[in-house]
């Protein structure tokens, strides 16, 4: 992070002049559409330090909230070199950083993989709708904030209790009618998909098409151990580590969470034990779709902004996690999502390219079922 470094700014708004704060970073406010150059005055920098690229440029478009916003997420002039000392670039620590960064991944997307899980394991759906509550998340966290003018915390809040109501109602309108009539999985599964598409179709006539902010302050860089990460991740991180606890204790210690794991092992012998089966998978899909919208919040926090087909993106990740970690177990959720977050983020410090980082999570995913068809944690079946 360096301080009191010059950065010019010419594009349809006209020339502008920016200085980097004490924490490195810099905020651009525009307000027009089109081309943007940024060029980075390499006299202001510290001895010792040159930039790799000194000039950038950048598409600005109008966002659905009538704001005007960067496609990029950073912007990197590839500083290299020492000051005082200290190594300053986009090299240093690479390792760590994408570790750090994947864990980051992992944590956010353990918290959707865990729901998905759950339903499996009660309901042995594959649930593709499952993404779409994810981008919900983030969308009804940004029109509470945004049109409606909430703080951020209530807005996170009641937006957790809204994906969970929507839970609630997806499982009192549609899967318990459903299951009632003997639809198979295959039906449930296709359903499933037709609600994804109606959810990001909604997504599109209520938000719009493009990327939307939930905080449109810039965020805060920490730096800790050579890793640098903003203050929303670090709160991302940390509230992901307090919930994915807080349901794991649930699914060990509580009455509610061991009629889960019953149900989950053996539905038709847990309802003969006593155990009210539709009233566990009531509860499944309320808890499932409320962690969904919170790791959509999250995301949204993380990736500076959430759009129709945010969720679309992350399911291939989701399953795989599922996957890996053995389907119908939560715990095994939590680990796969931990292991594909740190695969796509390392793959671009083995020098593969970035594009091919989804890729090499699946691939992971297809290598390890060879070895381990049933997962990490799930159990060996007998075939034949």
């Amino acid at each position: 992070m360096l301080s009191g470094i010059d950065i010019e700014v010419s594009g349809p708004d006209g020339d502008q002049l920016l200085t980097t704060g004490e924490n490195g970073g810099f905020l651009l406010q525009v307000g027009q559409e089109g081309e943007y150059v940024l060029r980075l005055v390499e006299d202001t920098l510290p001895e010792g330090v040159t930039a790799t690229n000194a000039e950038l440029t950048f598409k600005a478009a109008l966002a659905a909230n009538d704001t005007i916003q960067f496609t990029p997420r950073a912007v990197n002039f590839g500083l290299q070199g020492t000051v005082e000392g200290a190594a300053v670039g986009v090299g240093s620590n690479l390792f760590l950083q994408s570790t750090v960064s994947g864990l980051r991944l992992g944590l956010l997307l353990a918290l959707a993989a865990v729901g998905l899980s759950l339903i499996y394991g009660t309901t042995g759906l594959s649930s593709f709708s499952h993404a779409e509550q994810v981008t919900l998340g983030g969308m009804v966290a940004f029109m509470m904030v945004n049109w409606w003018g909430l703080p951020f915390l209530l807005a996170a809040v009641l937006t957790v209790l809204v994906c969970g109501f929507t839970g609630y109602i997806q499982h009192v309108i549609l899967w318990k009618p459903l299951r009632r009539k003997g639809l198979g999985l295959v039906q449930l599964m296709i359903v499933t998909i037709g609600l994804s598409l109606a959810m990001q179709y909604m997504f599109q006539v209520l938000v719009g098409a493009g990327t939307v902010r939930v905080i449109r302050e810039a965020p805060t860089p920490v730096t800790f151990g050579g890793v640098r990460l903003t203050d929303q991740s670090l709160w991302a991180m940390g509230i992901a580590v307090i919930v994915l606890t807080a349901v794991g204790f649930a699914l060990l210690r509580t009455r509610l969470g061991r009629a889960t794991r019953a149900v989950s092992d053996n539905p038709a012998l847990a309802e003969a034990s006593g155990i009210d089966v539709d009233k566990v998978v009531r509860l499944v899909w309320i808890i499932a779709t409320a962690l969904a919208g919170l790791a959509g919040i999250m995301l949204a926090l993380v990736l500076n902004g959430i759009k129709w087909d945010s969720g679309m993106q992350i399911l291939l990740l989701l399953f795989a996690a599922v996957t890996l970690g053995g389907l119908g177990t939560a715990f095994g959720a939590l680990i796969g999502a931990i292991v594909i977050g740190l695969v796509v983020e390392l793959t671009p410090v083995f020098g593969l390219p970035g594009d091919l980082k989804y890729a090499m999570a699946l691939l992971i995913l297809i290598l390890l079922l060879l070895v381990r068809p049933q997962g990490l944690l799930g159990k060996a079946a007998r075939v034949g």
